[in-house]
């Protein structure tokens, strides 16, 4: 049984209750992890609660140097922590060389804003004062992150919150936590308690979540599961960070040039095997060049590899569980009775024998829209193309959703890209280079996608909340004080 970490320490949880990990491509396992309960939460949030007074007064230069020895460390063990992440996520070894890569960025990142970002001077309103705001942290954070991409999702929360100088309680996901653990080592540079590491599921995170000492949650993952959190910490007045999901629309306009948008689209669909919440899942094409994108999208998936992800020479690799391979079959299915034409692919299969959670590359073309994958989050390598009459049509398309976290185009007419950007609502909008990110740069969802931003300076004042200070350096009696009938009329300003 694996340990957590709590106030430093690796320890054993109280919970008797287990979970096996196992290799979603193989089916062979991997560790065991606890389950953990009330119990383990309470010591947990504790430990945290009881470190975050003093991580708050810790300077900022020794908090940046800090954060960038983090980012070092993790450097350092990129390959037995690409490796874990492969091995029990499913996710491409490049792909998992990747995430390290960003994840230790991240904490480089704010090791870096965090040290020249406190607050502003603003100018007063009489002789003799001063104004100005400092931003501080919330108190005890937990932060909850998604199977897709554990340790890249969890690095967006703990490391803006860190620099803040909050703690944190990390509830890493429960169908592949053990690279999460493996990455928690490096949390033995920061004191004690300043990250806490817990594994479970939900009746774990709901624990963490209705804590009373937990003062805000950050959360990656479902509208469903998010509606949840922010009803439960509504009901305590607790702050939260929600990055939730979305049905992210991809414009590609008759100008483009197909070589590029063809492998663009399908990249940007297909990563790590669909499973990414801002993947393309509606392309909405121009008519003139509907028939040849489609018949390009068809080669260009035929010659991707799928297979075991542990081996560099193939392109996708499984699902994450039994229970995703069959509710994407099922959504291809009801695609289709919704209107969708099957062009490849749309099945569950076993390539190179392996037993695990494999799904063929799909394409399905002339999807109505309004029809289920337009509407519907199909978290698989499912590509959903809807011929379109013009780029009008697929501005109004792309917008007629109740999500907003991404929206891409690919075009080289400027004037037809800014007014989609314009009128597109969407927490990030790429042109002609999709789902590329910048830890300067805010992420979020717009509508149904979620509350709140992570990475860039946004990404640090959602970890933090302002207080404004009022300093008069001279003590003097105030006119305007009572009583009132000594005060001249509008001859002072008061509050």
């Amino acid at each position: 049984m694996h340990k957590i970490l709590i106030g430093g320490d690796w320890v054993d949880a109280l919970a008797t209750a287990s979970r096996d990990i196992r290799n979603p491509a193989t089916l062979k396992p991997l560790g065991t992890v606890p389950e953990c309960g009330a119990a383990d939460v309470m010591r947990a949030v504790a430990a945290a609660r009881a470190a975050q007074y003093a991580w708050w007064k810790v300077p900022g230069a020794d908090k940046a140097r800090l954060l960038r020895e983090i980012g070092a460390l993790i450097r350092a063990r990129a390959r037995p922590l690409a490796t874990l992440l492969t091995l029990e996520s499913g996710k491409p070894l490049c792909e998992s060389f990747d995430c390290i890569d960003w994840v230790a960025a991240c904490f480089e990142y704010y090791g870096e804003v965090a040290r020249s970002s406190y607050g502003i001077s603003i100018p007063p309103v009489a002789p003799h004062q001063v104004n100005f705001t400092i931003k501080e942290p919330f108190g005890v954070v937990a932060a909850i992150a998604p199977f897709n991409f554990p340790l890249l999702l969890m690095a967006w929360k703990v490391a803006p919150a860190i620099a803040a100088g909050n703690t944190v309680v990390c509830k890493p996901p429960h169908q592949n936590p053990l690279s999460s653990l493996q990455l928690a080592e490096v949390y033995g540079l920061l004191p004690p308690g300043v990250v806490n590491v817990l594994t479970g599921a939900a009746e774990t995170g709901a624990a963490l979540v209705e804590h009373p000492d937990v003062d805000m949650i950050a959360f990656t993952g479902s509208t469903a599961v998010g509606r949840k959190i922010a009803a439960a910490a509504g009901a305590q007045l607790k702050k939260v960070n929600l990055e939730l999901g979305s049905v992210d629309p991809f414009i590609v306009c008759k100008d483009a040039d197909l070589d590029v948008a063809v492998p663009g689209v399908a990249w940007a669909r297909l990563l790590n095997a669909g499973q990414v919440c801002t993947s393309s899942k509606r392309v909405y094409v121009e008519q003139p060049i509907a028939a040849e994108f489609v018949e390009r999208l068809h080669a260009c998936l035929g010659d991707l590899s799928v297979g075991d992800p542990i081996n560099p020479d193939n392109d996708l690799g499984p699902l994450i569980s039994h229970e995703a391979a069959l509710r994407v079959e099922d959504q291809v299915a009801r695609s289709i009775r919704d209107g969708a034409r099957l062009v490849l692919g749309g099945f569950r299969f076993r390539p190179e024998g392996l037993p695990g959670h494999f799904f063929q590359p799909t394409i399905l073309a002339d999807v109505p829209h309004g029809s289920l994958p337009t509407r519907e989050e199909i978290f698989g390598p499912v590509l959903a193309v809807t011929p379109v009459a013009d780029a009008d049509e697929a501005i109004r398309c792309a917008n007629d959703s109740e999500y907003g976290l991404g929206a891409c185009i690919y075009t080289n007419d400027l004037q037809v890209a800014m007014r989609a950007m314009e009128s597109i609502k969407a927490g990030t909008f790429w042109i002609n280079d999709p789902l590329t990110d910048n830890d300067a740069g805010p992420f979020g969802g717009m509508r149904h996608s979620g509350i709140g931003r992570e990475l860039g300076a946004e990404g640090l004042d959602a970890f933090r909340e302002p207080k404004h200070v009022h300093l008069d350096y001279v003590m003097e009696r105030k006119s305007w004080w009572f009583p009132y009938r000594a005060r001249a009329p509008h001859s002072d300003r008061g509050p």
